[in-house]
């Protein structure tokens, strides 16, 4: 793909717009879960299921998915994925029952596994060299501002106008997105219609070793997220203060980001990977004393936020820059291990808390993202001699 036939104010938008709408479809459910419940006489925990089977079957999915968009297009796959994302979301707007609500969930899931990791490769490859991993935290950028403000805008639309009109805004908006990518983004041939060439396997021993960073990372953060308004809560914080500490890590989780991008960029995608593990595992730390003292807990989780996205970007943009032909294929099993870092963090990090309470959690989560910096010094910084020589780079 040539990156000079790319708007790159038109692309950064659209794709920022794109990761906007799938994030606050996938944030916006927990809100609205006491809704979701009420309405179909069943508990929260089976409500909850709705998350459950939009992540499961995005994991799942994503590998899948971003090999087919390396194969017949990363743009073809991405507007049809987009489109088909628009009619899951309006098929859970009009469910008629706990089933079919899961089913469109489900549908959303997989949906989403063939638009993000498309849109993470139409970035990657469209970006100069030089801005790769900056082009790319503005990207993730949206999908955090989803967090910190699509969620919050559609659990008050729920409230409102009640939750399945909020999907069906959402399947709206999917919609209009569909045309702005097809334009913005040039046609991309993928490897089958250039005749197969260079479109070997993925080399199995490298692309897991590049991937446990990632594994780690996630495990760690999001140990102690899952569990921090409980573990803040049992501190004796009250409800708005633990609101207003989550509002400090969303912001703290935006800035790491942008700032993740630019250091990767200028300092070096695994210099920066590495620098964000060990500053995690040091802010975890100072979490731990914050929260004990019970001072300065929204500034230590601001920070701890920040340093710890430094490197999502670096870690994206080192594979887009190992993977060329294959970026789609690699940031999608990039997104699966993701997810199971978060489902193998809430476990671990459940475990701790059961055993020590919260501040335990700091502490063991500081350690496991300590074991992130020493990993992806051994397993990341010479990828080459696992490649195989006739792989195309």
């Amino acid at each position: 793909m040539n990156a000079m036939r790319v708007s790159p104010l038109g692309s950064l938008m659209v794709g920022w717009l794109t990761m906007f709408v799938v994030g606050t479809d996938l944030f916006v459910v927990s809100p609205l879960l006491p809704t979701i419940a009420a309405d179909y006489r069943v508990s929260p925990t089976v409500a909850g299921l709705c998350v459950a089977a939009f992540s499961l079957s995005y994991m799942i999915g994503a590998p899948f998915f971003g090999h087919v968009a390396d194969r017949i297009g990363r743009r073809r796959m991405l507007v049809c994925s987009l489109a088909a994302f628009a009619a899951a979301n309006l098929l859970t707007a009009v469910a008629a029952s706990m089933i079919w609500l899961l089913a469109a969930r489900v549908a959303a899931g997989a949906a989403a596994a063939g638009v993000t990791p498309s849109v993470y490769a139409l970035v990657g490859g469209a970006a100069p060299p030089d801005r790769r991993a900056t082009w790319m935290a503005l990207v993730v950028s949206g999908l955090l501002l989803s967090l910190a403000l699509g969620a919050p805008i559609g659990a008050w639309a729920g409230a409102s106008i009640g939750w399945g009109k909020v999907f069906a805004v959402l399947a709206g908006l999917s919609f209009c997105l569909v045309w702005p990518n097809f334009a913005i983004w040039p046609r991309d041939r993928g490897a089958a219609e250039g005749g197969g060439k260079g479109f070997n396997p993925l080399p199995a021993a490298l692309v897991a070793r590049r991937l446990m960073p990632m594994v780690i990372w996630s495990t760690a953060l999001y140990g102690m997220y899952t569990y921090l308004g409980a573990g803040l809560t049992a501190a004796g914080f009250a409800t708005d203060q633990i609101a207003r500490a989550i509002l400090f890590y969303g912001c703290g989780a935006i800035a790491g980001v942008l700032l993740g991008g630019r250091l990767a960029d200028r300092l070096g995608v695994h210099g920066t990977a590495a620098a964000s593990f060990l500053g995690l595992a040091g802010c975890l730390l100072i979490l731990q004393f914050a929260v004990h003292a019970g001072v300065l807990v929204e500034l230590a989780l601001a920070l701890t936020s920040a340093v710890a996205q430094l490197f999502f970007p670096a870690q994206q943009a080192g594979l887009a820059n190992d993977f060329p032909t294959r970026r789609a294929s690699v940031l999608a099993w990039n997104n699966s291990a993701l997810f199971f870092g978060i489902s193998l963090g809430s476990l671990v990090g459940g475990q701790a808390v059961a055993l020590g309470g919260f501040e335990v959690n700091l502490v063991i989560s500081g350690g496991i993202a300590l074991s992130g910096c020493i990993i992806t010094g051994v397993a990341v910084l010479a990828p080459a001699r696992l490649r195989p020589a006739n792989y195309p780079v």
